[in-house]
């Protein structure tokens, strides 16, 4: 079993009174390799209080999914002899109400666009591949959020 740790530090400036909820929302995430990134509720959200330089959880968990993805995907085409030169992905999440109210990440559609070494795989194989990846995926596995794939021709 593999452990992942993230730190999180919100810090309110000392003008910021906080119970009229009138305080920045930017913050960080440090990750356990050193890399840390400026957070920030999204400003979709939160308009005046957000950061817009930060990335936002909504944003980060669409990465996620778009970044485990093509992970096993590349993984799966190189298992097959496959030969990825360049894979991009603009993916899309979707935020919409639950049955109780609730916003939630409903769908995320991935838009892969994929570069080969040589001759391109044949539709079938590519899309074989890409149900394998999302099959695979860690993240995928772990929510209920539809994940859809819709590579790039």
């Amino acid at each position: 079993m593999a452990s992942y740790t993230a730190t999180i530090v919100w810090e309110r400036a000392p003008e910021e009174p906080f119970t009229d909820n009138r305080y920045g929302r930017g913050h960080s995430w440090s990750f356990d390799g050193g890399v840390s990134i400026r957070a920030s509720s999204s400003p979709h959200v939160v308009p005046r209080y957000s950061d817009p330089a930060g990335v936002d959880p909504e944003e980060a968990f669409i990465a996620s999914l778009s970044s485990c993805h093509m992970l096993t995907f590349l993984y799966l085409a190189a298992k097959r002899g496959l030969v990825v030169n360049r894979y991009e992905d603009i993916a899309e999440g979707i935020m919409s109400k639950n049955e109780a109210g609730r916003f939630w990440v409903s769908r995320v559609t991935l838009k892969p666009r994929i570069d080969w070494e040589g001759a391109t795989p044949a539709a079938d194989i590519i899309d074989e591949l890409h149900h394998a990846a999302h099959d695979e995926c860690f993240i995928a596995n772990s929510v209920r959020t539809e994940v859809r794939c819709e590579p790039a021709e």
